[in-house]
Protein backbone atom coordinates (compact mmCIF):
# COMPACT_ATOMS: atom_id res chain seq x y z
CA UNK A 1 0.00 0.00 0.00
CA UNK A 2 1.25 3.45 -0.73
CA UNK A 3 2.78 5.35 2.48
CA UNK A 4 -0.42 7.39 4.20
CA UNK A 5 0.06 11.28 4.60
CA UNK A 6 2.17 12.26 6.73
CA UNK A 7 1.87 15.75 6.42
CA UNK A 8 0.04 15.91 9.98
CA UNK A 9 2.64 14.82 11.50
CA UNK A 10 5.52 16.83 9.97
CA UNK A 11 3.49 19.76 10.76
CA UNK A 12 3.33 18.54 14.50
CA UNK A 13 7.13 17.89 14.08
CA UNK A 14 7.82 21.69 12.99
CA UNK A 15 6.02 22.87 15.91
CA UNK A 16 8.00 21.30 18.58
CA UNK A 17 10.59 23.10 20.19
CA UNK A 18 14.27 21.46 20.90
CA UNK A 19 15.56 20.91 24.58
CA UNK A 20 18.43 22.09 24.05
CA UNK A 21 18.29 25.16 21.78
CA UNK A 22 19.49 28.36 22.68
CA UNK A 23 17.51 31.63 21.64
CA UNK A 24 18.51 34.99 20.98
CA UNK A 25 19.00 36.95 24.24
CA UNK A 26 19.11 40.33 22.55
CA UNK A 27 19.21 43.00 25.49
CA UNK A 28 20.53 40.56 27.86
CA UNK A 29 22.75 42.44 30.56
CA UNK A 30 26.33 41.64 30.60
CA UNK A 31 26.82 43.75 33.43
CA UNK A 32 27.99 47.53 34.17
CA UNK A 33 24.95 48.39 31.74
CA UNK A 34 26.63 46.56 28.71
CA UNK A 35 24.26 44.75 26.58
CA UNK A 36 24.83 41.41 25.35
CA UNK A 37 23.17 40.08 22.06
CA UNK A 38 23.35 36.39 21.58
CA UNK A 39 22.52 35.45 17.59
CA UNK A 40 21.35 31.71 17.01
CA UNK A 41 21.89 30.41 13.28
CA UNK A 42 20.99 27.25 12.27
CA UNK A 43 22.90 25.46 9.15
CA UNK A 44 23.08 22.16 7.28
CA UNK A 45 26.67 21.05 7.49
CA UNK A 46 26.18 18.07 5.46
CA UNK A 47 23.83 19.94 3.12
CA UNK A 48 27.53 22.04 1.14
CA UNK A 49 26.04 24.19 -0.97
CA UNK A 50 24.58 26.08 1.97
CA UNK A 51 28.37 26.69 3.32
CA UNK A 52 28.25 30.28 2.78
CA UNK A 53 26.13 30.46 4.91
CA UNK A 54 27.36 27.51 7.66
CA UNK A 55 30.26 25.18 7.59
CA UNK A 56 32.86 27.29 5.61
CA UNK A 57 30.99 30.74 6.89
CA UNK A 58 31.67 28.66 10.45
CA UNK A 59 34.96 28.11 10.26
CA UNK A 60 36.36 30.97 8.73
CA UNK A 61 34.95 32.89 11.09
CA UNK A 62 33.62 36.11 9.21
CA UNK A 63 30.19 36.20 10.83
CA UNK A 64 32.06 37.14 14.23
CA UNK A 65 34.03 39.30 12.73
CA UNK A 66 31.71 41.29 11.15
CA UNK A 67 29.53 41.37 15.04
CA UNK A 68 33.27 42.56 16.48
CA UNK A 69 33.30 45.85 14.15
CA UNK A 70 29.61 46.25 14.80
CA UNK A 71 30.04 45.90 18.56
CA UNK A 72 32.74 48.68 18.59
CA UNK A 73 30.33 51.07 16.97
CA UNK A 74 27.45 50.23 18.74
CA UNK A 75 28.89 49.38 22.33
CA UNK A 76 27.37 45.62 22.33
CA UNK A 77 28.59 42.18 22.42
CA UNK A 78 27.92 39.83 20.16
CA UNK A 79 27.85 36.15 20.65
CA UNK A 80 27.06 33.56 17.36
CA UNK A 81 25.45 30.30 18.41
CA UNK A 82 26.03 27.67 15.42
CA UNK A 83 23.42 24.58 15.35
CA UNK A 84 23.69 21.58 13.00
CA UNK A 85 20.84 20.18 11.49
CA UNK A 86 20.72 17.06 8.92
CA UNK A 87 17.33 18.83 7.16
CA UNK A 88 15.32 22.43 6.81
CA UNK A 89 12.47 21.10 8.79
CA UNK A 90 13.89 21.38 12.50
CA UNK A 91 14.98 24.80 11.67
CA UNK A 92 11.90 25.84 10.91
CA UNK A 93 10.73 24.38 14.43
CA UNK A 94 12.89 26.48 16.06
CA UNK A 95 12.90 29.71 14.60
CA UNK A 96 8.81 29.47 14.61
CA UNK A 97 9.61 29.09 18.38
CA UNK A 98 12.03 32.12 18.17
CA UNK A 99 15.21 29.85 19.31
CA UNK A 100 16.97 30.44 15.74
CA UNK A 101 17.06 33.71 14.38
CA UNK A 102 18.88 33.23 11.02
CA UNK A 103 18.90 29.68 8.84
CA UNK A 104 19.82 28.46 6.15
CA UNK A 105 17.76 25.23 3.78
CA UNK A 106 16.69 24.42 0.12
CA UNK A 107 13.90 25.82 -1.68
CA UNK A 108 10.74 23.78 -0.65
CA UNK A 109 11.60 23.64 3.21
CA UNK A 110 11.71 27.68 2.79
CA UNK A 111 8.27 27.47 1.62
CA UNK A 112 7.73 25.65 4.35
CA UNK A 113 9.53 27.80 6.49
CA UNK A 114 6.90 30.85 5.42
CA UNK A 115 4.19 29.37 5.77
CA UNK A 116 4.23 28.01 9.42
CA UNK A 117 6.31 31.72 10.60
CA UNK A 118 3.20 33.28 9.59
CA UNK A 119 0.62 30.75 10.78
CA UNK A 120 2.50 30.76 14.33
CA UNK A 121 2.49 34.48 13.81
CA UNK A 122 6.79 34.37 14.01
CA UNK A 123 7.11 35.60 9.96
CA UNK A 124 10.16 34.69 8.59
CA UNK A 125 11.55 36.54 5.20
CA UNK A 126 13.73 35.05 2.97
CA UNK A 127 17.05 37.07 2.60
CA UNK A 128 19.75 35.80 0.24
CA UNK A 129 20.69 32.82 -1.46
CA UNK A 130 23.29 30.61 -0.91
CA UNK A 131 24.11 27.84 -4.07
CA UNK A 132 22.00 27.08 -7.31
CA UNK A 133 21.52 25.37 -10.23
CA UNK A 134 19.56 26.91 -12.76
CA UNK A 135 18.37 23.15 -14.11
CA UNK A 136 17.68 21.51 -10.87
CA UNK A 137 20.96 19.23 -10.91
CA UNK A 138 21.13 19.44 -7.26
CA UNK A 139 18.73 16.63 -6.58
CA UNK A 140 19.77 13.06 -7.84
CA UNK A 141 17.65 10.02 -7.41
CA UNK A 142 20.10 6.96 -6.99
CA UNK A 143 19.64 2.93 -6.87
CA UNK A 144 22.21 0.22 -5.61
CA UNK A 145 24.61 -0.79 -8.13
CA UNK A 146 23.52 -3.51 -10.20
CA UNK A 147 20.34 -2.41 -9.96
CA UNK A 148 17.73 -3.61 -12.30
CA UNK A 149 15.83 -0.29 -12.08
CA UNK A 150 17.35 1.63 -15.21
CA UNK A 151 14.71 4.64 -15.62
CA UNK A 152 12.34 6.86 -13.75
CA UNK A 153 9.21 4.35 -15.21
CA UNK A 154 11.23 1.41 -13.30
CA UNK A 155 9.90 3.20 -9.93
CA UNK A 156 6.20 2.09 -10.45
CA UNK A 157 5.09 0.47 -7.58
CA UNK A 158 8.33 0.54 -5.86
CA UNK A 159 9.74 1.74 -2.33
CA UNK A 160 11.13 4.76 -2.53
CA UNK A 161 12.81 7.03 0.14
CA UNK A 162 13.16 10.55 0.83
CA UNK A 163 12.92 13.18 3.37
CA UNK A 164 9.36 14.59 2.74
CA UNK A 165 8.55 18.47 2.25
CA UNK A 166 12.48 18.68 0.68
CA UNK A 167 13.55 19.95 -2.43
CA UNK A 168 14.89 16.25 -3.53
CA UNK A 169 11.39 15.43 -2.54
CA UNK A 170 9.73 18.06 -4.75
CA UNK A 171 11.91 16.77 -7.49
CA UNK A 172 10.81 13.60 -7.19
CA UNK A 173 7.32 14.50 -7.11
CA UNK A 174 7.64 16.16 -10.26
CA UNK A 175 9.50 13.43 -12.01
CA UNK A 176 7.35 11.05 -11.49
CA UNK A 177 4.42 13.28 -12.54
CA UNK A 178 6.23 13.64 -16.00
CA UNK A 179 7.13 10.23 -16.33
CA UNK A 180 2.87 9.50 -16.01
CA UNK A 181 3.54 7.97 -12.38
CA UNK A 182 0.91 9.26 -9.23
CA UNK A 183 3.84 10.37 -7.01
CA UNK A 184 1.47 9.69 -4.03
CA UNK A 185 0.02 6.50 -5.51
CA UNK A 186 2.22 4.89 -8.00
CA UNK A 187 5.12 4.80 -5.51
CA UNK A 188 5.64 3.36 -1.67
CA UNK A 189 7.48 6.83 -0.66
CA UNK A 190 9.16 6.45 3.19
CA UNK A 191 10.29 9.75 5.16
CA UNK A 192 13.50 9.19 6.08
CA UNK A 193 16.35 11.41 6.91
CA UNK A 194 19.13 11.10 4.67
CA UNK A 195 21.36 8.74 6.21
CA UNK A 196 18.51 6.53 7.57
CA UNK A 197 17.83 6.61 3.82
CA UNK A 198 20.91 6.06 2.52
CA UNK A 199 21.13 2.96 5.16
CA UNK A 200 18.01 1.89 4.02
CA UNK A 201 18.54 1.80 0.30
CA UNK A 202 22.25 -0.17 1.00
CA UNK A 203 20.11 -3.07 3.44
CA UNK A 204 17.71 -2.95 0.48
CA UNK A 205 14.98 -2.10 2.82
CA UNK A 206 14.14 0.44 -0.20
CA UNK A 207 14.45 0.25 -4.42
CA UNK A 208 15.59 4.01 -4.61
CA UNK A 209 16.95 7.30 -2.89
CA UNK A 210 15.62 10.56 -3.81
CA UNK A 211 17.91 13.51 -1.51
CA UNK A 212 19.66 16.40 -2.42
CA UNK A 213 22.80 17.53 -2.27
CA UNK A 214 25.32 16.13 -1.35
CA UNK A 215 24.00 12.40 -0.61
CA UNK A 216 23.82 11.22 -3.88
CA UNK A 217 27.73 12.03 -4.72
CA UNK A 218 28.38 10.54 -2.05
CA UNK A 219 26.92 7.75 -2.65
CA UNK A 220 28.16 7.11 -5.85
CA UNK A 221 32.10 8.21 -5.33
CA UNK A 222 31.65 5.70 -2.60
CA UNK A 223 30.56 2.94 -4.79
CA UNK A 224 26.90 2.48 -3.06
CA UNK A 225 24.92 3.86 -5.48
CA UNK A 226 24.50 4.87 -9.08
CA UNK A 227 22.70 7.47 -10.56
CA UNK A 228 18.44 6.64 -11.91
CA UNK A 229 17.56 10.24 -12.51
CA UNK A 230 19.26 13.40 -12.86
CA UNK A 231 17.28 16.42 -11.30
CA UNK A 232 18.58 18.51 -13.84
CA UNK A 233 16.20 17.26 -16.42
CA UNK A 234 13.14 19.02 -15.14
CA UNK A 235 15.41 22.11 -15.99
CA UNK A 236 13.46 23.87 -13.14
CA UNK A 237 15.88 26.14 -11.09
CA UNK A 238 16.50 24.50 -7.42
CA UNK A 239 18.49 26.71 -4.59
CA UNK A 240 19.14 26.91 -1.15
CA UNK A 241 18.87 30.05 0.53
CA UNK A 242 19.14 32.27 3.87
CA UNK A 243 15.81 33.16 5.96
CA UNK A 244 15.56 35.31 9.11
CA UNK A 245 12.79 35.90 11.50
CA UNK A 246 10.92 38.82 11.08
CA UNK A 247 11.18 40.40 14.23
CA UNK A 248 14.67 39.74 14.75
CA UNK A 249 15.57 41.30 11.44
CA UNK A 250 13.72 44.66 12.46
CA UNK A 251 15.26 44.65 15.91
CA UNK A 252 18.85 43.92 14.75
CA UNK A 253 19.00 45.00 11.33
CA UNK A 254 22.48 45.31 11.90
CA UNK A 255 23.26 42.08 12.61
CA UNK A 256 21.87 40.87 9.49
CA UNK A 257 23.48 42.97 7.55
CA UNK A 258 26.81 41.64 9.56
CA UNK A 259 25.64 38.26 8.34
CA UNK A 260 24.78 39.18 4.85
CA UNK A 261 28.21 40.73 4.63
CA UNK A 262 29.93 37.79 5.95
CA UNK A 263 28.04 35.43 3.67
CA UNK A 264 29.23 37.51 0.80
CA UNK A 265 33.07 37.19 1.96
CA UNK A 266 32.35 33.44 2.13
CA UNK A 267 31.11 33.05 -1.36
CA UNK A 268 33.89 35.48 -2.59
CA UNK A 269 36.31 32.87 -1.03
CA UNK A 270 34.72 29.97 -1.87
CA UNK A 271 34.88 30.77 -5.80
CA UNK A 272 38.41 32.24 -5.23
CA UNK A 273 40.30 29.42 -3.30
CA UNK A 274 37.59 26.41 -4.68
CA UNK A 275 39.83 23.48 -3.74
CA UNK A 276 40.92 25.06 -0.42
CA UNK A 277 37.30 25.24 0.24
CA UNK A 278 36.32 21.83 -0.64
CA UNK A 279 39.22 20.52 1.91
CA UNK A 280 38.27 23.02 4.69
CA UNK A 281 34.35 21.75 4.44
CA UNK A 282 35.32 17.95 4.04
CA UNK A 283 37.67 18.68 7.48
CA UNK A 284 34.86 20.19 9.36
CA UNK A 285 32.22 17.98 8.13
CA UNK A 286 33.93 14.38 7.49
CA UNK A 287 32.46 14.35 3.76
CA UNK A 288 34.99 13.38 0.89
CA UNK A 289 36.71 16.49 -0.37
CA UNK A 290 36.41 14.97 -3.57
CA UNK A 291 32.53 14.66 -2.87
CA UNK A 292 32.36 18.35 -1.60
CA UNK A 293 34.05 19.77 -4.91
CA UNK A 294 31.81 18.05 -7.43
CA UNK A 295 28.87 20.15 -6.02
CA UNK A 296 31.32 23.05 -4.82
CA UNK A 297 34.07 23.57 -7.27
CA UNK A 298 35.12 25.84 -9.88
CA UNK A 299 33.07 24.03 -12.45
CA UNK A 300 30.33 22.67 -9.54
CA UNK A 301 27.28 21.62 -9.67
CA UNK A 302 26.19 24.63 -7.61
CA UNK A 303 26.67 28.15 -8.41
CA UNK A 304 27.37 30.55 -5.69
CA UNK A 305 25.59 33.57 -5.53
CA UNK A 306 23.37 35.34 -2.29
CA UNK A 307 21.63 37.45 -5.14
CA UNK A 308 17.92 36.68 -5.19
CA UNK A 309 17.74 36.27 -8.74
CA UNK A 310 14.27 36.78 -11.05
CA UNK A 311 14.75 33.17 -12.21
CA UNK A 312 14.86 31.45 -8.60
CA UNK A 313 12.23 33.10 -7.58
CA UNK A 314 9.97 32.51 -10.52
CA UNK A 315 10.66 28.93 -9.54
CA UNK A 316 10.13 29.14 -6.19
CA UNK A 317 6.20 30.28 -6.73
CA UNK A 318 6.17 27.15 -9.23
CA UNK A 319 7.12 25.04 -6.27
CA UNK A 320 4.22 26.40 -4.44
CA UNK A 321 1.48 24.16 -6.33
CA UNK A 322 3.69 21.24 -5.73
CA UNK A 323 3.84 21.58 -1.86
CA UNK A 324 -0.06 22.24 -2.03
CA UNK A 325 -0.29 19.46 -3.75
CA UNK A 326 0.83 16.93 -1.14
CA UNK A 327 -0.67 18.65 1.54
CA UNK A 328 2.56 20.60 3.13
CA UNK A 329 1.38 23.72 2.58
CA UNK A 330 -1.90 25.43 1.71
CA UNK A 331 -0.83 28.61 0.06
CA UNK A 332 2.71 30.97 0.28
CA UNK A 333 2.58 34.54 -0.86
CA UNK A 334 5.93 34.50 -2.29
CA UNK A 335 6.45 38.10 -3.08
CA UNK A 336 6.04 38.93 0.38
CA UNK A 337 8.13 36.31 1.55
CA UNK A 338 11.28 38.01 -0.28
CA UNK A 339 13.13 40.56 1.11
CA UNK A 340 15.82 41.84 -1.13
CA UNK A 341 16.48 45.24 0.81
CA UNK A 342 18.53 43.31 3.58
CA UNK A 343 21.09 42.29 0.70
CA UNK A 344 20.92 45.69 -1.20
CA UNK A 345 22.00 47.34 2.06
CA UNK A 346 24.65 45.60 3.20
CA UNK A 347 26.36 43.97 0.09
CA UNK A 348 26.97 46.65 -2.62
CA UNK A 349 29.21 45.03 -4.45
CA UNK A 350 28.19 43.84 -7.73
CA UNK A 351 26.96 39.71 -7.72
CA UNK A 352 29.26 37.43 -8.96
CA UNK A 353 29.20 36.67 -12.48
CA UNK A 354 27.21 33.79 -14.12
CA UNK A 355 27.80 30.63 -13.67
CA UNK A 356 30.37 29.38 -16.28
CA UNK A 357 28.97 26.38 -18.46
CA UNK A 358 30.89 23.01 -16.94
CA UNK A 359 33.85 21.86 -18.44
CA UNK A 360 35.77 18.66 -17.47
CA UNK A 361 37.93 18.65 -14.66
CA UNK A 362 40.89 17.01 -13.24
CA UNK A 363 42.34 16.88 -9.56
CA UNK A 364 45.54 15.03 -9.31
CA UNK A 365 46.90 13.35 -5.72
CA UNK A 366 49.12 16.05 -4.19
CA UNK A 367 47.43 18.78 -6.19
CA UNK A 368 46.49 21.83 -4.30
CA UNK A 369 44.30 23.02 -7.98
CA UNK A 370 42.92 22.00 -10.57
CA UNK A 371 42.77 21.18 -14.74
CA UNK A 372 39.77 21.71 -16.90
CA UNK A 373 39.82 20.58 -20.82
CA UNK A 374 37.90 21.51 -23.34
CA UNK A 375 36.38 17.95 -23.93
CA UNK A 376 35.77 14.59 -22.35
CA UNK A 377 38.13 13.39 -24.52
CA UNK A 378 40.75 15.32 -23.79
CA UNK A 379 39.69 15.02 -19.89
CA UNK A 380 40.51 10.90 -20.78
CA UNK A 381 43.68 11.20 -22.59
CA UNK A 382 44.88 13.13 -19.22
CA UNK A 383 43.50 10.76 -16.97
CA UNK A 384 45.92 7.87 -18.35
CA UNK A 385 48.36 6.99 -16.58
CA UNK A 386 48.06 9.91 -13.89
CA UNK A 387 47.65 9.64 -10.37
CA UNK A 388 44.18 10.96 -10.46
CA UNK A 389 42.34 12.05 -7.01
CA UNK A 390 39.11 12.83 -8.92
CA UNK A 391 37.67 13.32 -12.71
CA UNK A 392 34.31 15.24 -13.18
CA UNK A 393 32.96 15.38 -16.64
CA UNK A 394 29.61 17.04 -17.43
CA UNK A 395 26.19 15.30 -18.40
CA UNK A 396 26.34 16.02 -22.39
CA UNK A 397 22.31 17.10 -22.53
CA UNK A 398 22.26 18.23 -18.86
CA UNK A 399 25.31 19.58 -18.19
CA UNK A 400 25.56 18.25 -14.70
CA UNK A 401 29.26 17.37 -13.39
CA UNK A 402 29.68 13.77 -12.74
CA UNK A 403 32.70 11.90 -11.50
CA UNK A 404 34.09 10.41 -14.61
CA UNK A 405 34.17 6.83 -13.69
CA UNK A 406 31.07 6.76 -12.47
CA UNK A 407 29.25 8.18 -15.70
CA UNK A 408 27.79 6.40 -18.24
CA UNK A 409 29.68 6.83 -21.75
CA UNK A 410 28.44 6.89 -24.93
CA UNK A 411 30.78 6.19 -28.42
CA UNK A 412 29.59 8.57 -30.91
CA UNK A 413 32.07 8.13 -33.93
CA UNK A 414 35.43 9.73 -32.74
CA UNK A 415 33.93 12.02 -29.89
CA UNK A 416 33.14 10.54 -26.19
CA UNK A 417 30.54 11.92 -24.36
CA UNK A 418 29.49 11.07 -20.86
CA UNK A 419 26.08 11.06 -18.86
CA UNK A 420 24.50 11.07 -15.35
CA UNK A 421 22.18 8.63 -16.12
CA UNK A 422 22.08 5.42 -18.37
CA UNK A 423 18.33 6.75 -19.15
CA UNK A 424 19.98 9.50 -20.44
CA UNK A 425 22.54 7.99 -22.61
CA UNK A 426 20.22 5.27 -24.16
CA UNK A 427 18.00 8.50 -24.64
CA UNK A 428 20.57 10.06 -26.74
CA UNK A 429 21.83 6.55 -28.36
CA UNK A 430 18.52 5.80 -29.76
CA UNK A 431 18.34 9.32 -31.63
CA UNK A 432 22.17 8.92 -32.76
CA UNK A 433 22.84 6.23 -35.43
CA UNK A 434 25.91 4.40 -34.79
CA UNK A 435 26.50 5.84 -30.80
CA UNK A 436 27.00 2.92 -28.30
CA UNK A 437 27.13 2.99 -25.11
CA UNK A 438 31.00 1.69 -23.61
CA UNK A 439 32.41 0.86 -20.19
CA UNK A 440 34.74 3.59 -18.18
CA UNK A 441 37.75 1.35 -19.49
CA UNK A 442 37.05 1.34 -23.19
CA UNK A 443 36.07 4.64 -23.11
CA UNK A 444 39.69 5.53 -21.69
CA UNK A 445 41.28 3.34 -24.39
CA UNK A 446 38.98 5.19 -27.23
CA UNK A 447 40.55 8.38 -26.00
CA UNK A 448 44.17 7.58 -26.59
Amino acid sequence: MPSKRVAPLLALALTLPLATACGGSAGADSGGGAKTVTVTVGYQSKTINTVTAGTLLRSLGYFEQELGALGKRDGTTYKVTWQDYATGAPITAQMTAGKIDIGSMGDFPLLINAARGKELKQPTRLVSVTGYNLRGGLNTVVVKPGSPLKSLTDLRGKKVSTSIGSAADGTLARALKEAGIDPDKGVHKLNQQPSVGASALAAGSVDALSQFVAWPGQLAFTGQAEALYDGAELNLPTFHGVTVREKFATEHAGVLDAFLAAQRRATDRLRAQPVAAAESVAKETGLPAEVVYLYNGANGIATFDPALRPELIDALKKDVPVLKAEKLVDDVDVDAFVDSAPLRRAVRAPACPQAPVAKPELWLKGQETTRSFASPKELLKAVRGADVRAAYVPDAVTGTLWFADRAVWVADGADLRAFVTPAGAQSYVAQHAGARTVSYADALKLAS
